[in-house]
């Protein structure tokens, strides 16, 4: 390695770190027609924990017995990756998670909520009862795992006075990772940094939890949204292999972490994946996962 190669090398290591959080398990296998046997969900995550991804999220336990199955199956096995599981905000799906996903060595609940006045409306719930449920079940979620996500479903959609004061209570209910999601594809990213920084700014204790940022592509702008956010202070993106996911996809896997590590002179990141050391492996990786995805999305559109 030269002196500069060294320098760059060196300099990494002491950059801000961005959590790699991939849900192809889980918001992939929304993609109509996209459904995973279970044996293609455990050779994805074996690949995907074999590439350095710091947090799959494998499924969503209470939906059936074999995402259950999926979900504990992928947790026992895992050697590196933090498992999480996606519930509801009520304690049987919590409970119902938190039993998939208790066999990992390093087990994630993950929760959420709609927060914006169109998904208010589904529970038909007042903010206040709203800010009640949110206070139980991730109080809930924190007395069974030490490490609990919660989501602002439609966030971007969300009246930023309600989602300072929802993220607040989840910060103080034990939540370490706030999740601040662009449930539709709705925003540019410009707006991503300002809602983080808003956060980060407003929020009592902010500084003392992870933020989040889950983009979809339905306007073609989830990397850059990501990215963006991350530039504002969110430390996981949220991505699928290939963009796998519901109507226009998700943040690509390969583009956020090759982003950052391309122009790490304007995105000074750093990942998990060290593609710097072992690219070859990397890109075998990425390749035969990206292959299993494009078979899948191809299924879906036979």
């Amino acid at each position: 390695m030269t002196d500069t190669a060294q320098t760059r090398a060196d300099q990494a290591k002491t950059q801000p770190r961005v959590i790699i959080f991939d849900t192809t398990l889980r918001d992939g296998e929304q993609s109509p027609g996209a459904t995973m046997t279970h044996e293609e969900k455990l050779e994805i995550a074996s690949l995907l924990d074999e590439m350095g991804v710091d947090v799959i999220e494998a499924g969503f336990p209470i939906a059936s017995e074999g995402d259950f199955a999926a979900v504990s199956e992928i947790a026992k096995r895992s050697k590196n990756s933090t498992i999480c599981g996606l519930s509801r905000a009520n304690f049987k799906d919590i409970d119902r998670c938190w039993e998939a996903v208790k066999h990992a060595r390093s087990p994630r609940i993950h929760t959420f909520i709609g927060t914006s006045p169109l998904h208010r409306a589904i529970p038909n719930l007042t903010m206040d009862e709203m800010a009640e449920r949110i206070h139980e079940t991730v109080t809930h979620a924190r007395n069974l795992c030490d490490n609990v996500q919660w989501s602002a479903m439609d966030a971007t959609r969300t009246e930023h006075d309600y989602l300072c004061r929802v993220v607040e209570i989840a910060i103080k209910a034990g939540a370490t990772t706030i999740n601040i999601p662009d449930t539709v594809g709705y925003t540019a990213p410009r707006e991503s940094a300002d809602l983080i920084a808003m956060l980060l700014n407003r929020v009592p204790d902010a500084d003392k939890v992870i933020f989040a940022t889950h983009c979809h592509n339905d306007l073609g702008m989830a990397t850059a949204n990501a990215l963006a956010a991350v530039d504002a202070g969110a430390r996981q993106i949220e991505c699928t292999i290939n963009g796998l996911g519901e109507r226009a996809g998700n943040t690509a896997l390969e583009e956020v972490v090759m982003a950052m590590k391309v122009r790490n002179d304007i995105m000074p990141y750093r990942t998990g994946i060290d593609t710097r050391c072992a690219f070859v492996d990397f890109l075998d990786h990425l390749h035969r996962t990206g292959q299993i995805t494009e078979a899948l999305a191809n299924r879906a559109t036979l």
